[in-house]
């Protein structure tokens, strides 16, 4: 009977551990497939697929190509000293995605991040083009509202306020047109539309982020079906640095 029992539970202990290793050998990765989870494809000045250049626009240029996917990312080299006198403070970049490859790609605006490496590494995510430009159009109406109330405690002061609400309603304006026609939107490319390009924007307005130093390190990282693209970049890219900007022709 001892025997009998004795056998049943090493039977049992038996079964047990050879649960246990397929288990384990299912969660374990296969030896062939260590290159199949996502990679990291990071911009770095000389690399193959990795370009840069200084437009006579204003701009900085980074390229990168990864096989069949290329991204152009455009820095405004004044970009930081707008971003702090608007009403609503970010910072915007362009992008322009190309595709060469036999299927399609899938290209989105809100799965990018900006690491603002100086600040503490603080990472945000892509403003949404409608709710932000809802959020705006709230800040404007509150600052009306604040300020239709100063007006009646100092009307000697009306034509100041009103001055400074009109630039505050027209810079609304014009932020919105932005938001609608050069945000960046969600796109399938293939050989028939190889190519889409459009601006992202992101939120500076942080307590971890204070006044810009003359010099600021970022990252933007933009996940691309099995890969992820890094921009690693500094504005201005030289200290000092200035692009002189061509006048436009009439």
């Amino acid at each position: 009977m001892k025997t009998q029992r004795h056998f049943t539970y090493l039977h049992a202990a038996k079964i047990l551990l050879f649960l246990l290793f397929t288990v384990a050998a299912g969660a374990a990765p296969a030896g062939n497939d260590k290159g199949a989870g996502p990679s990291n494809i990071r911009w770095a000045e000389g690399k193959p697929g990795c370009t840069f250049k200084r437009g006579e626009d204003g701009k900085y240029r980074y390229g990168l190509w990864s096989d069949d996917v290329g991204i152009t990312l455009a820095v405004d080299s004044r970009e930081l000293q707008r971003s702090r006198r608007r009403l609503h403070p970010f910072v915007a970049f362009q992008l322009t995605f190309h595709y060469k490859g036999p299927e399609v790609l899938e290209v989105r605006n809100d799965n990018l991040t900006l690491e603002f490496v100086t600040h503490f590494h603080v990472v945000y995510s892509t403003l949404d083009p409608e709710d932000f430009s809802a959020r705006y159009q709230d800040d404007v109406d509150a600052l009306i509202e604040e300020n239709e109330h100063q007006i009646q405690k100092h009307p000697e002061k009306k034509q100041e306020i009103e001055t400074i609400l009109q630039a505050y309603q027209l810079e609304l304006l014009e932020i919105q047109e932005f938001l609608y026609n050069h945000s960046l939107r969600h796109r399938i490319l293939d050989r028939e539309s190889p190519e889409t390009k459009g601006w992202v924007l992101f939120n500076t307005k942080s307590k971890w982020i204070g006044d810009w130093k003359k010099r600021e390190d970022f990252v933007l990282r933009i996940p691309t079906r099995n890969r992820t693209f890094e921009f690693p970049f500094t504005v201005p890219p030289v200290e000092g640095d200035l692009i002189l900007r061509r006048r436009p022709e009439n």
